[in-house]
């Protein structure tokens, strides 16, 4: 049983074959991935432009945070969609801002919880002085228990910038 388990799970990378690249941005490259990633589009790096970034799946998450005074629309594309696009292959990712403020975020949240890379607030695209243009956002209205310091923390805003961690 445990053999079956085994080859069932592997399936989807047996079936994904080899590696491929991903295409490059036509437009500025707002983020930059790095570290444990199967997928590459600028040497051992994926450079995404707002349009890759706009083509993954994308949600809306609409909620409360402490930085704002209302309750807020975000959306983006989900965190988990970046990471199956570059083919992470890691459990920690640093993720890094433009003033080089950086949080660890354990990958299990991303898979766990519909964590998204916002890119408009309430319709609008999210400025560098509006917290863009990329805002980690969790969905704590539908999952209270993660409004806390630890996971605040890990709300980057005015991402740039992911390495993807084995550590």
């Amino acid at each position: 049983m445990r053999q079956l388990l085994l080859i069932v799970s592997l399936l989807p990378w047996l079936a994904a074959g080899p590696a491929v690249a991903l295409e490059a941005p036509q437009g500025p490259v707002l983020l930059t991935v790095t570290g444990h990633i199967a997928h590459t589009n600028a040497g051992d790096e994926a450079h995404f432009d707002r349009e890759m970034l706009l083509a993954l799946p994308q949600r809306v998450t609409t909620t409360q945070t402490p930085w704002h005074d209302e309750t807020v629309t975000f959306s983006g594309p989900l965190g988990r969609a970046l990471l199956d696009a570059v083919g992470a292959e890691g459990e920690m990712l640093r993720i890094t801002a433009l003033n080089d403020y950086a949080a660890s975020v354990p990958v299990q949240d991303l898979m766990e919880h519909d964590v998204i890379l916002a890119m408009f607030m309430n319709g609008e695209p999210l400025r560098v002085r509006d917290q863009g243009p990329l805002f980690v956002i969790y969905p704590f209205d539908e999952h209270p228990h993660l409004l806390t310091e630890g996971v605040m923390a890990r709300s980057v805003w005015q991402v740039n910038r992911i390495d993807v961690r084995r550590d």
